[in-house]
């Protein structure tokens, strides 16, 4: 029993200390079946903290995607194949993120419309343009904006100009 209650605590040391050794000897602990050895504290806030980086990182890309088809659609004058590469790079992760996690496709259409919010300032910081400029309400349905083949066309004169 004393050693159960030593090695946590070393475990814990550990944590702190040299954190990929950390990881690997958790990761043998756990292979090994020795489970009453397990520094579960940092553990289980490790695994919490890889969820929230999951949930970051979908946002992160999803607005990246968003103001590169604001982008697209508002500056037809200045598109380029970089920034068509950006929006085929940025479908690409998410439909990993989707595919490799499926649960997370409720998080995505629930931030959709403040990313895409997020989305239309930046592209207004980007391109010097008025943020009303781009449409309050996203112009294109979630299954187009992660639709590889769909690229929106040229604005009308009414968003153009913020009517």
């Amino acid at each position: 029993m004393t050693v159960t209650q030593t090695k946590p605590m070393n475990l814990s040391h550990l944590y702190v200390q040299d954190f990929y050794l950390w990881l690997e000897t958790t990761a043998n602990l756990l292979k090994e079946g020795k489970l009453a050895e397990i520094d579960l504290e940092n553990l289980i806030e490790e695994i919490e903290s890889l969820g929230r980086k999951e949930k970051q990182s979908l946002k992160s890309n999803l607005i990246v995607l968003l103001m590169h088809l604001l982008k697209y659609q508002c500056q037809s004058q200045k598109r380029s194949n970089s920034g068509k590469y950006t929006i085929r790079e940025h479908r690409r992760r998410l439909g990993e993120f989707l595919a490799y996690s499926p649960s997370l496709k409720g998080y995505f259409i629930s931030v959709f419309e403040p990313c895409y919010q997020e989305a239309r300032k930046q592209a207004s910081d980007e391109t010097g343009l008025s943020l009303d400029t781009f449409p309050l309400e996203f112009p294109f349905s979630i299954e187009e904006t992660l639709n590889p083949d769909f690229l929106p066309d040229a604005e009308d004169e009414t968003h153009n100009t913020g009517e």
